[in-house]
């Protein structure tokens, strides 16, 4: 099966860049090509790409609320954020909106083909540890209190489900998580299957931000 992607980048150089890679690959295509926030929002809507090259900054609507809005219009679509520095505000901000990951704009682009791949497949490129680092760097943006919603939304997990997303939220992998709960590293990646449905997340990077925001732990 064919991953259809979607590039916004307001560098047109870059865009071609970018196509020229996926081009060269069987089993990827670049379906369409965005300047602005505006018009990923306009193609991700008319051409449901699974997956989007989000660049962050752009002019007009940035990157932050475009990504947003795709992920609120098509749940099926996938955002990639393209950053300059893994660790700033705008990597940040892209795994708030709901991105699956963040990557520098000088990823090789062996690396940014296999990104591609994993998130089409509904799995997160960035580790859980490096985005407990954003959350730890940017703690003060955090809310203060837990809001209604999310309390509901936790009250679904049982006690070891809650276990586990405090693991989960603490960077670990789940042959980690299965080592400090004793537990078979299958039942361990049931127990997130679970938690992923229960609370409506898309992958484990939401699922660390969660954590965070429900006050299930807190930042060190």
């Amino acid at each position: 099966m064919t991953i259809r992607v979607l590039i916004a980048d307001d560098e047109a150089l870059l865009r071609m860049a970018f196509s020229m890679v996926l081009e060269a690959q069987p089993d990827l295509a670049t379906v369409g090509e965005a300047e602005n926030g505006a018009d990923a929002i306009r193609l991700a809507t008319d051409l449901r790409p699974d997956v989007v090259l989000m660049d962050v900054r752009m002019p007009g609507t940035d990157g932050i609320e475009a990504t947003r809005e795709i992920i609120r219009t098509c749940p099926r679509t996938r955002v990639l954020i393209l950053t300059t520095f893994d660790l700033d505000e705008y990597a940040f901000a892209g795994l708030k909106a709901g991105a699956s990951g963040f990557l520098l704009k000088n990823t090789r682009p062996e690396e940014l083909l296999t990104a591609i791949r994993t998130v089409a497949a509904g799995n997160a490129v960035v580790s859980p540890r490096i985005t407990r680092r954003l959350l730890e760097r940017f703690r003060p943006h955090l809310p203060d209190a837990v809001t209604t919603a999310r309390d509901e939304r936790l009250s679904r997990l049982s006690a070891r489900e809650r276990e586990v997303l405090v693991q989960v939220g603490s960077g670990l992998s789940n042959a980690e998580i299965a080592a400090t709960l004793h537990l078979a590293e299958a039942t361990v990646k049931s127990h997130l299957g679970r938690i992923l449905h229960k609370l409506e997340l898309r992958d484990r990077i939401q699922a660390v931000i969660f954590a965070y925001e429900s006050r299930l732990i807190r930042p060190a």
